[in-house]
């Protein structure tokens, strides 16, 4: 059974597990169905860039690919820790909330 990321784009994240353990970024890029997401500057890959004209040069870039969203844990706007998500409804609109602190984030 899959479960819904609560992860959106633009949201800041802390990752748990794997080589960029500890660190945090900002949400580039949701992939619910293969629940990963993209999270810029975190787990680079380098990837060679051919030359698109005669006389000019190859690269070689970095490029952030996708992490597995079981590894990483929502910042709190209000306490900025890695935080649970839970869910609230707010009249007719429901609302995402830090588990922690109570804040709506």
């Amino acid at each position: 059974m899959k479960e819904k990321i609560k992860i959106k784009k633009g949201d800041k994240v802390f990752v748990l597990k794997g080589k960029d353990r500890g660190k945090s970024g900002k949400v580039i890029k949701v992939m619910p169905s293969g629940n990963r997401l993209v999270v810029e500057g975190l787990n680079l890959l380098r990837k060679n860039i051919r030359a698109k004209r005669q006389g000019e040069k190859g690269q070689i870039v970095d490029v952030p690919a996708a992490v597995s969203a079981a590894n990483v844990l929502l910042a709190c706007s209000s306490c900025s820790k890695p935080v649970r998500v839970g869910y609230r409804l707010k009249g007719t609109s429901k609302e995402r909330y830090c588990k922690k602190c109570k804040a709506t984030i």
